[in-house]
């Protein structure tokens, strides 16, 4: 019988991904003996022992020996079981086929060729002035021009040292990767850029065009060096939601991968979740340790990705996608809902809201990925949410000649897709006990909310509050109460959720001017708030904020059922 075509997986590169960083470049000592300048050492003063070796490429083939039952102690022990060598190394150092004394040393001769790929070397360059590289950038806290990017601007180098050095764990072969798919890498909101730009035909990713000259913080995001951290703002959520659904759209691709740092990647993955309309698998890869670093996780994530892809664990019996959109992470399978990152290490994740996560694993060679609970929440194709459902237009709110006002603000354009500009300015409150200044229960000291109002009705159209109440009511101190209940009548939803990772649900309020957030965390509810904001617009207004008619009340408990409607089900 023919094979099966071979499956298309698409590749996309977000910010601060660890799983696509590698540990400093640093100068060896082989290159710092070369051209004299000072040896790493060890703590008691002497110099390394070995080098450390990078992924690097040959300029010209070379012969090397390699001395025969080098590669594991034992080797030797099971001598009678192994082939001649190619030959031995005599006391000089030359190489000859046959035996001359008791001294030689047996050998394999290979030659390498640059068309092999990567070889692991070690690193002989150094910094422009001639000193040694020690870290990142050419010295502590130095700017930006003289510093360089550890991110790979997309996963294909990541995926060639993967398929080059990664070894099963059973068949000890390698091209784990390239053995079960084909790849595209897409650069949506990379952690690493092309500073002086890209010609399409020096391109390592499949797409089209040439690269412009990139600004970090601007077409890329990225954490080391630490002291030019970078963060993408919100507006990137259109770009996430657009791509990854033109991907999906293209019918090139059996699933998709999303690169992510680990401390927000739980974010883009809800987002993703809510809004991608599609039948296909998506899943989220991150790594407490960056590539190439002793028990690096990352590279068997993506692995394990891969595997969950191409099996037909995530299938529903109509064969669309029953677990929406996870993460896949130290062989277990999280719904994105309700994965968190809890500590920074190998294992540091866990399932939120007290109520399953863990929705599977990956298993062990040779068995495969084993889907265990079907999350129950709405997703993806069946978001009430998704890209595909969600409004051209909504109504938003600002002040105008004083005056608090309805607006129109656009969603989409002409095309179908999400306009950057679109995205609502959602912030978090938090109570706590002990909070209330003196015994007063207004809002009026609660100025931080009330400047962010101001400053919602100016510029944001489209705006709300993530409040973090007490654990199990989601309850807040009465001065920021009332100050949130101020923004719930400016137009600005609020959604209550309970303190830190609750695990119960928090119950709808009575009063029904605000959402009940289920048992999403913080950060989840303000995701879950965005699409909403999205898909039904601000509240609607009252004259005078502190002083709502009935009226104006029941208009507002109306809108915020259908917020609630959603956030019981997504």
């Amino acid at each position: 019988m023919p094979s099966s075509p071979r499956k298309r997986i698409v590749i996309f590169s977000g910010p601060t991904a660890t799983v696509q960083n590698t540990v400093p470049l640093v100068t060896s000592n082989k290159a710092r003996a070369k051209h004299g300048l000072p040896l790493l050492k060890h703590a008691d003063g002497t110099p390394l022992r070995s080098d450390g070796l990078r992924p690097q490429r040959l300029a010209a083939p070379v012969t090397v020996y390699v001395r025969q039952f080098s590669a594991h102690p034992l080797e030797r022990d099971a001598a009678e079981l192994y082939a001649q060598p190619d030959g031995y190394i005599d006391a000089q150092g030359n190489f000859n086929r046959a035996r001359s004394s008791a001294g030689d040393v047996p050998v394999y001769e290979v030659t390498l060729q640059p068309d092999d790929g990567l070889y692991q070397l070690p690193y002989m360059a150094r910094q422009a002035d001639g000193k040694a590289w020690e870290d990142d950038a050419a010295h502590p806290g130095a700017p930006e021009h003289l510093a360089r990017q550890p991110f790979y601007p997309d996963a294909s180098r990541l995926f060639e040292e993967i398929d080059r050095f990664g070894l099963g764990e059973v068949s000890g072969l390698n091209n784990l990767l390239a053995a079960k798919a084909d790849y595209d890498f897409l650069r949506v909101v990379p952690s690493a850029g092309y500073k002086k730009g890209l010609p399409a035909a020096e391109r390592t990713d499949l797409g089209e065009g040439d690269i412009a000259p990139e600004r970090m913080g601007h077409e890329f995001f990225n954490y080391r060096p630490f002291h030019l951290w970078r963060d993408p703002p919100r507006a990137m959520l259109a770009r996430v939601a657009n791509t990854v659904q033109a991907a999906m759209d293209s019918g090139k691709y059996a699933g998709a991968i999303w690169l992510e740092g680990s401390p927000n990647i739980e974010e883009t993955l809800t987002w993703m979740n809510l809004l991608i309309d599609t039948t296909l698998p998506i899943c989220g890869n991150s790594s407490q340790r960056p590539h190439g670093s002793i028990g690096n996780d990352g590279d068997h994530n993506v692995v394990d990705a891969v595997e969950w892809i191409l099996s037909d664990a995530w299938k529903d019996t109509d064969g669309g996608n029953a677990a929406g959109v996870v993460a896949v992470l130290d062989q277990l399978i999280y719904a994105a809902r309700d994965v968190q990152k809890a500590d920074a290490r190998p294992g540091g994740y866990t399932a939120t809201g007290g109520h399953g996560g863990i929705i599977g694993s990956m298993g062990h060679a040779p068995g495969g990925p084993v889907l265990t609970y079907i999350p129950a929440r709405r997703h993806t194709h069946r978001s009430a949410v998704n890209l595909r459902r969600l409004p051209q237009t909504v109504s938003g709110v600002k002040r105008i000649n004083g005056v608090t006002m309805p607006v129109t603000v656009q969603i989409k354009d002409d095309t179908g897709w999400l306009l950057p500009s679109a995205l609502p300015q959602i912030r978090f409150a938090k109570t706590a006990r002990y909070l209330p200044d003196g015994a007063e229960l207004d809002g009026d000291n609660e100025v931080e909310i009330h400047a962010r109002i101001d400053k919602n009705l100016a510029e944001e159209p489209l705006a709300g509050f993530v409040a973090e109440g007490q654990a199990g009511n989601a309850k807040l101190a009465r001065p920021l109460d009332a100050a949130l209940t101020e923004a719930v009548f400016s137009g600005m939803p609020v959604v209550r959720v309970g303190r830190g990772n609750a695990e119960g649900i928090i119950p709808r309020t009575r009063d029904g001017l605000t959402i009940g957030g289920n048992n999403l965390t913080a950060n989840k509810a303000r995701i879950l708030l965005t699409a909403c904001l999205l898909k039904f617009g601000a509240l609607p207004p009252a004259a005078d904020a502190k002083n709502p008619t009935a009226e104006e009340i029941n208009a507002v408990k109306q809108k915020v059922a259908e917020y609630q409607a959603i956030f019981d089900t997504h």
